[in-house]
């Protein structure tokens, strides 16, 4: 089970973290992911981290602004977010996949709730 938090309203050009707590498994047997989803919009991957935490991809959007991590001891993962833009603005969620780091919706097995961003201008 993953559950997101941390996301709120947050002025442009502003930081925010979002963590994504898992249980029952141990998060250095997946990759972890962070997507978004924009209203009327389809999910779009935003960066991943692999099992082992040794590599991340990320987005070009947020290439430089955000940045993904992972604390094995509180078993969760975050997404730091800096230099906010409105058009970051979405709900954001954390999935993990054993299938290696996939930038695609359909290479994740699991799931969490979203929590939502809202940048203001």
């Amino acid at each position: 089970q993953l559950q997101a938090s941390g996301g709120g309203l947050v002025q442009a050009g502003g930081p925010l973290r979002l963590s994504c707590a898992a249980s029952g498994r141990t998060i250095n047997m997946y990759s972890m992911g962070w997507f978004r989803q924009a209203p009327g919009k389809e999910r779009e991957f935003v960066t991943v981290i692999t099992w082992s935490g040794a590599n991340t991809v990320y987005a070009d959007s947020v290439k430089g602004r955000f940045t993904i991590s992972r604390d094995i001891s509180k078993n969760t993962v975050y997404l730091q977010m800096n230099s906010l833009k409105p058009e970051d603005t979405a709900v954001y969620y954390c999935a993990a996949t054993t299938r290696g780091p996939r930038t695609v919706v359909t290479g994740y097995d699991y799931w969490g709730q979203g929590t939502l961003v809202t940048v203001s201008s």
